[in-house]
């Protein structure tokens, strides 16, 4: 074996260790900082896709009735507590239909029979848009899609909503 005819000068060797050196101990910092920023959004999130209301099954009737539920919601590392609503009511084949009060026009909230002039629809008070029970929007009126349906489950006689799904069948 012969050696290298390329010497390494002791100013280029000790150039080579301080970088290296320099940038291990820089990875040793920064590798925590990292680790930190980035964990909350990768970790695992236990509890499933379904949150329980305060609504008794038995409770709901044909007409509609406003149910409010509360949820954690964790965005990253910040958690608070989300209040949304649904209408919940039983259609005439005696399944439980669950309704987001949100307008799709322009995100207003709707409330049922809520106008005089017609008491067996959704109405949304910003730009007069109505719906028909059944979430359906009326045409002529602004509202561009039906509302939108939770998913539903039962557990323990009390009623489950998922998240809320858009309906693409337009009136």
């Amino acid at each position: 074996m012969s050696m290298s005819k390329h010497r390494v000068s002791r100013r280029q060797f000790l150039s080579y260790t301080l970088t290296g050196v320099g940038g291990f101990m820089a990875a040793g910092m920064l590798m925590p900082m990292v680790r930190f920023a980035i964990d909350p959004v990768l970790s695992a999130k236990a509890g499933g896709d379904f949150i329980a209301t305060p609504m008794k099954i038995a409770d709901i009737t044909t007409e509609p009735q406003r149910v409010d539920f509360t949820f954690e919601q964790v965005d990253a590392w910040y958690t608070s507590d989300v209040t949304n609503t649904a209408w919940v009511y039983k259609d005439e084949q005696d399944n439980i239909v669950a309704l987001s009060p949100v307008c799709k026009h322009l995100g207003c909230t709707v409330g049922w029979a809520s106008d005089e002039g017609h008491p067996d629809q959704f109405f949304c008070p910003c730009h007069f848009g109505r719906y028909t029970k059944d979430g359906m929007n009326v045409k002529g009126t602004p509202p561009i899609a039906p509302l939108d349906v939770y998913p539903i489950q039962e557990k323990d006689g009390l009623l489950y909503l998922g998240k809320a799904e858009p309906r693409t069948k337009e009136a």
